[in-house]
């Protein structure tokens, strides 16, 4: 990161934003966070950088929000203030819960917990390090907002808005009997430019989002936020279709597939046997929880066999790990018995913070319908 639009900066602005940045996949945009560190003008004019990612309030929390949480703690440590779209509207568009906004509010409250839960209760503001939850139904109250909806839709083909349809996890041709999805490109445009956003962020399946929001902003010279996208987490099963689509991702809507926040260790444990590890194969989810969640936040860990098969091993590479399991050094079952030993020890606090409010899981437990 120190070619091209950073060159010019000094090695501390340099420093910060690789601090912001690390772990990220793709950066797009950097000028423009590199041309408010060399004394420019933030989005909103005021010196204040802010980030945003917006999430459809759509059911349970899974591992993937881990890493979206690592790069929101990244950002408030640099003293940028966080929004958090709880996209309400955008989720009743997609369908999510049957259309039922009572079920999707009550969803955002949730997300609400789960992220101050992942962030130990951070700061809430709108000042430098802290963070925001907005409801996209109260930003919606603002007649502007609606005009660059329209100006996000103009002059834009169908076909064009079709690209996008993945960020729905929609195919390209499943929404031509739905003109709402074709609106929803433009919201999440649109929301970015009303929120004066320096920083937009999720994960690697939102590119297309982003890279429509910048095409929007080339027709109406308005300013580009620097956009920033995290690894996908694979399903437990493993990858599979096109990877494009992300058809393979781990999602709330599978829950036989993915480590929800809230499992207990017993259901951690019994996901965690029955995933996707085959020696000689280095796409394995099992192998994506070791590099983007166990070993950023405990550094190491230890598998410990069955005594008459070995001694326990303490592992902190991950090329390390899979060699060992493709030389027979490590069994596959044990490394997915330490994978899930390490997951309970991570998500423990997280879980007991969510416990404090049992009404609130609990009815998440009870919501029905699609998400």
């Amino acid at each position: 990161m120190s070619e091209g639009p950073l060159s010019s900066l000094d090695k501390e602005s340099r420093d910060r934003i690789e601090r912001m940045f690390s772990g990220c996949q793709e950066v797009i945009g950097i000028e423009h966070l590199a041309s408010i560190m060399s004394g420019g003008n933030t989005h909103s004019g005021d010196d204040q950088l802010t980030g945003y990612i917006g999430l459809e309030p759509s059911g349970k929390a899974h591992l993937g929000y881990l890493i979206l949480a690592d790069t929101i703690r990244k950002m408030l440590d640099e003293d940028v203030n966080v929004i958090i779209l709880l996209a309400d509207w955008h989720a009743w568009v997609n369908d999510k819960f049957g259309r039922d906004m009572g079920k999707i509010s009550l969803a955002a409250d949730y997300l609400c917990e789960v992220f101050r839960a992942l962030l130990g209760n951070p700061s809430e503001g709108e000042n430098a390090g802290e963070l925001q939850f907005l409801r996209a139904s109260e930003m919606m109250d603002s007649g502007k907002y609606w005009e660059r909806v329209l100006r996000c839709s103009k002059n834009m083909s169908l076909s064009r808005v079709r690209r996008t349809f993945s960020i729905m996890g929609r195919d390209e041709d499943s929404s031509d009997h739905d003109l709402a999805a074709f609106y929803y490109p433009a919201l999440q445009a649109a929301d970015i430019f009303e929120l004066e956003i320096d920083i937009a962020f999720g994960g690697m399946d939102q590119r297309k989002a982003h890279m429509y929001m910048r095409d929007v902003a080339d027709k109406y010279d308005w300013t580009k936020a620097t956009c920033i996208h995290t690894p996908m987490m694979s399903g437990l099963k493993g990858p599979g279709g096109r990877m494009e689509s992300f058809d393979h991702k781990m999602s709330k809507s599978d829950p036989s597939n993915a480590i929800l926040l809230d499992d207990n260790s017993d259901s951690i444990m019994s996901k965690m046997r029955k995933s996707f590890l085959e020696v000689g194969n280095q796409n394995s989810p099992v192998f994506e929880i070791v590099q983007h969640i166990i070993l950023p936040r405990l550094g190491s860990f230890t598998v410990t066999p069955d005594p008459k098969y070995g001694s326990p091993s303490v592992w902190n590479d991950l090329q390390d790990f899979v060699d060992a399991i493709s030389n027979g050094s490590i069994h596959p079952l044990d490394a997915k018995i330490a994978v899930a030993d390490s997951l309970v020890e991570i998500l423990s606090p997280i879980s007991e913070q969510l416990s404090n409010n049992p009404h609130l899981v609990k009815s998440m437990d009870d919501l029905d319908g699609p998400n």
